[in-house]
């Protein structure tokens, strides 16, 4: 007997985890104060970016004396500008458990060719920060977006470290409390948790990773997109607004608005409870439910943003076929969009929970994910 379809479905389902969803104000005649078709080297562009700077510091608590930029190719490209920068200087650790890590560790000992201690954990755990030596470099991220899994805290950190800690924070900044002091260079994206538009990344350093920059010069050469010093010294236009290469003022207006709107909602905690209330709700219901699990083991380190789902039943033989077909289902009724597992992961589902998505749409999706399962279910039975 086929299974009834819920009565209700989400207003949104868009659940994906990048770009992600938009922030609920959006709508695109709120961008057109955008200076379409002026230079950003305009005042009027030079304003806007500089405000987009600013509205991060302020949101996100990022102290005075570090500095923010805005950089080409997203969370990557800020991620690899940081590495090829500043690494090199003295021993390297690369941290990874999921796959982003894996390719920053990657790039370091293949395309660097920097010896370097690596440490991983698989899907699911984190590995132990205690256990890292801070007297080299450190490179790791904050918030494994293809594995559900976060750092609980910084106190592994050590205030008085030798190394630089580098942080790829793409899916925690603005729904996790970063603790500034413990990170040297951090990075994120627009298209993750203010579900702005890609390709624009942002960088943050600390003084101690600016004088790294004007006191090391790397053995390699640097390509113009990753330079952020000329002659020893920083250069600091970057870190108000005087882009390395040209953004798209559209994008940037986009990202001011969700600025704006992070500020409606109470800023970085009202980001983090929203967050929080989304990933509940399915932490809820994987509680109540005996055929679905979370991938992160520990509670400690659920991410709130990427929530990734591991199917249990013992009933399913083909765990990425079936996960496929309950992600095709899901999305053929319009009831949550791009929710299958990223493709280097453990078969499952991983749902966006970031705090532009609303909670009543989480609620709503969730007894659709019990339909499309039980339908799964039913229908591989008929066939077998």
């Amino acid at each position: 007997m086929a299974m009834t379809k819920p009565a209700s479905r989400p207003v949104n389902p868009r659940f994906s985890s990048g770009p992600c969803a938009k922030p609920p104000v959006f709508d695109l005649a709120k961008l057109s104060d955008a200076p379409l078709g002026r230079s950003h080297r305009a005042a009027v562009g030079k304003a806007k970016l500089k405000a987009v700077i600013d509205g991060t510091r302020e949101i996100l608590g990022i102290p005075d004396d570090y500095r923010i930029g805005i950089v080409p190719a997203s969370d990557t490209g800020a991620v690899e500008m940081a590495m090829w920068s500043l690494l090199g200087a003295r021993p390297a650790t690369m941290v990874a458990w999921e796959s982003f890590g894996a390719g920053w560790v990657t790039d370091v000992v293949k395309q660097l060719k920097i010896e370097a201690e690596i440490k991983t954990a698989d899907y699911g755990r984190i590995v132990d920060m205690a256990s890292v030596d801070y007297d080299t470099d450190v490179v790791f991220t904050w918030n494994g977006t293809t594995s559900g899994v976060r750092m609980p805290n910084g106190d592994a950190i050590p205030a008085n470290r030798a190394g630089l800690t580098i942080c790829d924070a793409t899916s925690a900044a603005f729904a996790q409390d970063l603790p500034w002091d413990k990170l040297d260079v951090t990075t994120f994206s627009w298209q993750k948790v203010l579900g702005g538009e890609a390709a624009h990344g942002m960088i943050v350093l600390s003084p101690r990773a600016v004088a790294r920059l004007e006191s090391y010069t790397p053995a390699w050469p640097l390509p113009k997109i990753f330079r952020m010093t000329k002659g020893g010294k920083l250069i600091e236009g970057i870190f108000v607004g005087e882009t390395i290469n040209t953004p798209s003022m559209l994008a940037v207006e986009d990202y001011l608005l969700a600025l704006d709107w992070a500020r409606s909602v109470g800023g970085l905690k009202g980001l983090m409870d929203r967050a929080d209330a989304n990933a509940q709700a399915i932490w809820n219901f994987c509680e109540a439910t005996d055929w679905i699990a979370n991938l992160a083991e520990d509670p400690a380190t659920r991410s709130n943003t990427s929530v990734c789902l591991k199917f249990t039943d013992a009933r399913i033989a083909d765990g990425a076929g079936f996960a496929k077909a309950v992600a095709k289902r899901l999305e053929a009724e319009g009831v949550a969009l791009d929710v299958g597992a990223y493709r280097d992961a453990p078969a499952g589902l991983r749902i966006w929970c970031g705090g532009t998505v609303e909670t009543a749409d989480i609620q709503a999706m969730l007894p659709w994910l019990d339909w499309a399962f039980q339908t799964e279910i039913a229908a591989r039975a008929d066939a077998a």
